[in-house]
């Protein structure tokens, strides 16, 4: 498998991370996340030490206890994360390049002091509070509302899919200032009229804690406000980052598939041979080894544009829409050459086929990035 061996274009450091992530995943994680997803559960406060630990936490960004890792390497830590479960990728991706990275670029010394060697270790969980329950892919359009009164800030409105939400110790929530435009806040846990309630009976990323957050009259003292940025571009600079850590999962996610097909088609006999010596099994395995070669590919020639200081958002989008669709196509065929065996958590693949179902849809759905990049061909805006 990887018959192209794109991982020969990893340096020694790359190839440092990857082996010890995957080694830490099959150590710690793999052997739960059946269970995890079945009960719809992740130990997020168990695990955030130890990711912390492995410099996983803000991989990014530099100081304050980050790693200041490269952007191959910690694509690659995501591709590794992705492969146990897109969960888990999700958790490490709104800590550091969410909820962090917002902190670090745009936060005050003193909110960057307070907040962030603590989310570096795994000490303290944060949550990007961007999506609302009626406005999605129109950001812009948000109707969580911030306003001055006297020296404090008062904030009332909803978020939701709020990953981490409920078990965060710090919400980066983003609010329309009259007068201003979008600014970002930072919420404490526990903030009076501030509250985080889970998302239930989810077919999709259930080793994963989703939330609605809500703001009834939220009051902050002044500094809560991240004062380094206004305006829509300050979350969106942010996605842009997590989006990229979503092209390398998507391809740990459709490896993960792929790997169980194999195996399952050199050992399950149908007709007196195993099913992996049929042309028709054979032909399936092809063109998913293809797809995902490919899909590996536009991954790191994206990381070394990103650490080249040359990638473009249109980039970013067409590799988060290209390799989630790679991966749910591998998904859906390593399906079918399991069987009946492929719809049960004795193997991940169900889970991985649910799991991306929801990775199409995040961080900008398919359509977002299709527009995206039809605009980036046409010169015409399609948004407007």
């Amino acid at each position: 498998m990887d018959v192209l061996r794109v991982d020969d274009g990893l340096d020694g450091e790359e190839r440092m991370v990857r082996d010890t992530v995957r080694a830490f995943v099959a150590e710690k994680i793999t052997p739960h996340l059946a269970q995890w997803f079945e009960d719809g559960v992740f130990p997020a406060r168990e695990l955030a030490p130890e990711l912390g630990k492995l410099g996983l936490l803000g991989m990014r960004l530099d100081g304050y206890g980050c790693a200041g890792a490269s952007a191959v390497a910690y694509g690659v830590a995501c591709r590794e994360l992705e492969a146990a479960d897109s969960g888990l990728r999700s958790f490490v991706s709104v800590q550091g390049s969410l909820a962090m990275a917002a902190i670090h670029k745009f936060g005050s010394e003193g909110q960057k002091a307070a907040w962030l060697p603590r989310m570096a270790a795994g000490e303290a969980i944060g949550c990007f509070g961007l999506t609302e329950p009626d406005r999605g892919s129109d950001p812009g359009d948000m109707r969580t509302r911030a306003r001055r009164d006297g020296s404090d800030w008062v904030l009332s409105g909803a978020k939701m899919w709020i990953t981490n939400g409920s078990i965060a110790d710090v919400a980066v929530v983003w609010a329309q200032v009259e007068g201003e435009g979008i600014r970002g806040f930072l919420v404490p846990a526990g903030t009076p009229g501030f509250g985080a309630s889970d998302i239930h009976r989810k077919l999709s990323l259930r080793a994963s804690v989703t939330s609605e957050l809500v703001l009834d009259e939220v009051r902050l003292p002044g500094d809560a406000v991240l004062p380094g940025v206004t305006g829509l571009k300050g979350p969106l600079s942010c996605l842009s980052e997590a989006r990229y850590g979503i092209l390398w999962g998507a391809v740990g996610a459709g490896r993960a598939c792929y790997e169980a097909a194999v195996d399952y088609a050199r050992t399950r006999e149908q007709f007196g041979k195993p099913i992996g010596a049929f042309q028709l099994t054979q032909e399936k395995l092809a063109w998913m080894e293809v797809a995902l070669g490919q899909a590996g590919l536009v991954a790191l020639h994206i990381g070394r544009a990103k650490d080249a200081g040359t990638v473009t958002p249109q980039q970013v989008s067409f590799g988060k829409l290209a390799n989630v669709r790679a991966a749910i196509d591998v998904a859906r065929e390593a399906r079918t050459i399991l069987g009946a065996n492929g719809i049960t958590l004795e193997y991940p693949v169900i889970r991985h086929m649910n799991n991306l179902e929801s990775v199409l849809t995040y961080e900008g759905t398919q359509e977002v990035h299709l527009l995206t990049l039809g605009k980036a061909i046409t010169g015409l805006d399609a948004f407007r």
